[in-house]
């Protein structure tokens, strides 16, 4: 079988390598638009749930990427004065270029040689290949070729982000809420490294307008989002890369495949950053449509049904979580009226997965915490 797969972040080398790995007999070629060594962002964060799925199906790829990872097992909501720490929600994880290097030796050690610096500008010089997977994330040329095939949405939340790193290191994953003259701030920070940590700084719209972000330099925003955030960053500063303000995009597609091309990862659907699962979901799509062409040697058309069938509705379920926490953040100027306690519960339970029984086994001293507070422990 020759395999064409478009994009070289995680889920497309990952592919790479899992197939090549078992099928050592087959072509697989990475297409990649950017030099070795380019990518955008700072870290990527998994929860202690989703790398054990990874651990489940492949403990080798697991174990070795977990070497290089930061872990901790509370998070931290930062609000009105007050620290928050909620026990028991573990993550771990690591700078976004050290994860595509292990993944691209992985690749390598499967006998797969991505080509960087190769734009695929048309899907007829893929002619010739038996099946073509687009893991080329948000602007899949593949999804976009033919989206009304894969019955392609898209839509933007209101609120505005921006991803920056910085040289702060944050003991856990943590949250800081800030409420300046001008509007209403968040921030979301997590160490990927011993020396570096993610920043994403979010703000509702009206905030993002009345501070004339729109016509603000680049360099200006940085400076202005850093003194929003002196507190936090205690005199760090933040690294840009390509952080630039953003819509969150929500994509999704109707269909997953069509003739001989099939949707993975960002290319496929979105995740609101807010529960650190879009690394997870591709590397889980990736999983599946190995499993389906597996189960299915001799029907590419039927293995690709197969894919859709049994890994839609474990994503239908994610996704859905997801939009409620980005509901809840769309709203968080709202929120933060709540006394800090009474902030951290509507936190938790954003997305409608945590109820107060899932509550006490997760993180019981936060829950005696609160109850006590409110008397009803």
């Amino acid at each position: 079988m020759r395999i064409a797969v478009l994009g070289g972040g995680p889920a497309g080398l990952y592919f790479a390598y899992l197939w090549k790995s078992r099928h050592p007999r087959a072509r697989v070629d990475v297409f990649e638009q950017n030099p070795v060594g380019a990518t955008f962002g700072f870290g990527v964060v998994f929860s202690d749930q989703a790398w054990e799925f990874l651990r489940a199906d492949d403990p080798d790829t697991a174990d070795d990427l977990a070497r290089h990872m930061e872990a901790w097992s509370n998070i931290t909501l930062n609000h009105a004065g007050q620290a928050i720490e909620i026990d028991g929600v573990g993550f771990s994880a690591m700078g976004r270029l050290e994860l595509l290097q292990l993944l691209q030796a992985r690749a390598q050690s499967a006998g797969v040689e991505p080509c960087f610096e190769t734009p695929i500008t048309s899907l007829d010089l893929l002619a010739g290949y038996d099946l073509i997977v687009a893991a080329d994330g948000l602007n899949s040329i593949v999804r976009r070729s033919f989206e009304g095939d894969f019955k392609t949405s898209i839509s933007y939340l209101d609120n505005k982000f921006t991803w920056f790193g910085t040289t702060k290191r944050f003991e856990t994953l943590s949250q800081t809420f800030v409420r300046t003259n001008k509007g209403h701030f968040n921030a979301h920070h997590y160490r990927y490294s011993p020396r570096m940590s993610t920043f994403i700084v979010e703000c509702d719209r009206p905030t993002w307008e009345r501070y004339g972000f729109a016509q603000m330099p680049a360099d200006e925003a940085r400076a202005v989002c850093e003194s929003v955030f002196s507190d936090t960053l205690q005199g760090h500063g933040l690294v840009s890369n390509k952080s630039i303000w953003r819509n969150f995009p929500w994509l999704w597609n109707e269909r997953w495949s069509f003739s001989n091309m099939v949707l993975v990862g960002d290319a496929l659907h979105t995740a609101h950053f807010s529960i650190g699962s879009g690394t997870r979901l591709a590397i889980e799509d990736v999983t599946a449509l190995v499993k389906a062409m597996e189960a299915e040697p001799a029907d590419l058309a039927r293995a690709l049904a197969r894919y859709e069938a049994e890994r839609r509705p474990v994503v239908e379920k994610l996704v859905a979580a997801s939009k409620a926490s980005a509901a809840w953040y769309e709203r968080f100027p709202q929120q933060m009226a709540l006394p800090p306690l009474d902030f951290a519960m509507s936190y938790l339970t954003r997305s409608g997965r945590i109820d107060r029984e899932r509550l006490a086994r997760m993180s019981p001293r936060f829950l005696a915490r609160y109850e006590a507070a409110c008397g009803t422990g």
